[in-house]
């Protein structure tokens, strides 16, 4: 069966830019003093110190590169070969993988230990091949350890519906802990525009 690509690749496909904008964009930012690490604090707020944790959707690295330099042991994947190629040489500390989410499978690649949290910020399901986000978190689920929980982050209005989300997470096998409606902990509502769920297993 042909992969599909995601939304992410037909974007690069339209514009083969996208990638050096997107990395420019947050080097600007981090140069301008912006804050750009507030997903990275909320998941060390979560673990204890050393833990394992998986960077779902990578980006170049400003989520996982940061765990990483707080001494967590990062495996970040990302479909972008580009975006994946800047976070390794930004932060050759942790571990960077090439790969489509909804085929990830990390014990293949030889890293077999499960995840203490795996975070997915920046809308990364919201980019996802329509229709493969329910296979993407029972991937997350699969990779997650028993006390373990993944963090998932994206805004409304952008194809995949909140309430969708939750069916997709019972579906593959996650209950949710925990509804917010930004990465600073503010109390989710029916009126959120965006939702940071922490899930685990069912």
């Amino acid at each position: 069966m042909t992969r599909r690509r995601t939304l992410w690749e037909e974007r690069l496909a339209q514009n083969p830019h996208h990638s050096t904008w997107y990395i420019s964009r947050w080097e600007t930012m981090r140069a301008a003093g912006d804050d750009i690490v507030g997903e990275a604090r909320t998941i060390d707020a979560m673990v204890p110190r050393g833990s394992r944790i998986l960077d779902a959707g990578c980006g170049q690295g400003r989520v996982g590169g940061h765990l990483s330099t707080q001494g967590h042991t990062v495996v970040g994947v990302d479909v972008d070969p580009a975006l994946v190629a800047a976070a390794a040489e930004q932060f050759p500390d942790a571990t960077w993988r090439q790969g489509d989410l909804a085929e990830l499978d990390l014990p293949a690649a030889g890293i077999v230990e499960p995840f203490d949290a795996i975070v997915c910020a920046g809308n990364v399901v919201t980019f996802a091949a329509p229709g493969t986000q329910v296979e993407i978190l029972r991937r997350f689920a699969a990779h997650l350890a028993p006390q373990g929980r993944a963090v998932v982050g994206f805004g409304a209005g952008r194809g995949y519906d909140f309430d969708q989300f939750f069916r997709d997470a019972t579906r593959a096998g996650l209950a949710v802990d925990l509804r917010l409606a930004s990465w600073d902990l503010r109390p989710f509502t029916d009126d959120s525009g965006f939702l940071v769920a922490v899930l685990r297993h069912a």
